[in-house]
């Protein structure tokens, strides 16, 4: 099989992600600034699909009217040029000193209406470069200290929030949907909607559920000590998988953005098997960063490598899928001989009688083998390649 990647495997990029220029909290950067246009260009050239961006990757906060105008310009020559789309836009209400206290949950009312105004105008400016997602990561909507505001207000406020800006796109008639993207920690001590299940008991709060969902993060779960695979089922299950981050990252670190799949590789085949085999439609969105210590030519290996063990990882989940002897003791594990199939259609008086009339063998079902660690080994295995 070719590793080389395609436009229907739809893999994308944000700007701030190949164009990280290597700083951190305790050093300066590493890399020199590229622009939108040579960042397009580059992911062009690895072979991506599309680039993705908050308001000020692409335009800075003090642009002019102008200087606006020819930014805009030159990224839709360069998204011409190269063909890549643009599948998904986001804010950015973190970086500036204003939102040091948050943005839609700050306890500043002015705080609040800049954090609205400043996300009406880049949810403008994401649809009209082809943006059909919308994304919010609530970066500073938290507290280092409780003393400083009840959570039962904050989430008020973030609901108040998205239920206005669900109305204004619905007013401007955009084909748009939000994803709200789980975090529990950095840059704030603590940040409201921490998990894959916080987001979605919220997201049933709101006026209009049906038009906002998660973008589920490998790196944000796993910060917490999460499951991601199990976040992105609930996700699934829930109909609301509306867009997905792909990294990697040591469970209880601070937030790594590794390549994707270069630490916990078997957690990324039980994710790219999930997605690939249950027909996941959308965007397969790297949002990682490569070492501080990468030239931009070892970036583009970064960007390469995250597309690659993608697709490596979905044909090992072929491969899995395909095997005598994983499907043999799979089939043994979930051996279904009917009996019980009048469970299947939920509670019903006749079903109840029937099932209360059933001795079942308790010591049977305890001694029933399950051969787990023959299927786990079996699973290493092929990812090893020595099957």
């Amino acid at each position: 099989m070719s590793y080389e990647p395609k436009p229907e495997h739809k893999f994308t990029f944000g700007l701030w992600t190949v164009g990280n220029i290597g700083r951190d909290p305790f050093g300066e950067p590493t890399r020199s600034a590229m622009s939108p246009v040579q960042l397009v260009h580059l992911l062009a050239e690895v072979g991506a699909w599309g680039v993705n961006f908050h308001d000020n990757d692409l335009i800075p906060i003090d642009a002019t009217a102008s200087e606006r105008e020819q930014i805009l310009k030159d990224f839709k020559q360069a998204l011409a040029d190269t063909g890549l789309v643009v599948p998904m836009a986001t804010t950015n209400l973190f970086t500036d000193p204003a939102f040091k206290d948050g943005a839609f949950t700050s306890n500043d009312p002015a705080v609040r209406a800049y954090a609205l105004q400043k996300t009406m105008r880049a949810i403008d400016l994401g649809v009209s470069v082809g943006a059909k997602i919308y994304v919010f990561w609530g970066g500073r909507e938290g507290t280092e200290t409780d003393s400083s505001k009840s959570p039962l207000d904050a989430i008020k406020r973030y609901r108040d929030a998205i239920n206005f800006l669900c109305g204004y796109v619905k007013d401007q008639g955009y084909d748009l949907k939000f994803a709200m993207e789980p975090k529990p920690n950095e840059p704030r001590s603590h940040i409201f909607l921490p998990t894959v299940g916080d987001a979605l008991s919220f997201i049933a709060t709101l006026d209009d559920p049906d038009m906002v969902g998660v973008n589920p993060e490998v790196a944000h779960e796993h910060m917490a000590g999460l499951n991601f695979l199990h976040g992105v089922a609930m996700a699934w299950t829930s109909g609301k998988l509306f867009h997905i981050d792909l990294n990697d990252q040591l469970f209880g670190r601070y937030d790594q953005d590794f390549r994707f799949g270069s630490m916990m590789p078997k957690q990324a085949f039980y994710l790219v098997r999930l997605l690939e085999d249950n027909g996941y439609e959308g965007s397969r969105h790297f949002d990682a960063h490569a070492f501080r210590s990468s030239d931009y030519e070892d970036v583009k290996a970064f960007a390469r490598g995250c597309m690659r063990t993608y697709l490596i990882l979905k044909e090992k989940a072929a491969q899995f899928n395909a095997d005598e002897e994983v499907q043999s003791l799979l089939a043994e594990i979930h051996a279904d001989d009917g009996s019980f199939s009048y469970l299947n259609s939920g509670y019903s008086k006749s079903a109840a009688d029937q099932l209360s009339a059933v001795t079942f063998d308790r010591v049977a079902l305890g001694n029933r083998s399950l051969p787990y660690e023959r299927l786990d080994q079996l699973t290493i295995d092929i990812l090893l390649g020595v099957r």
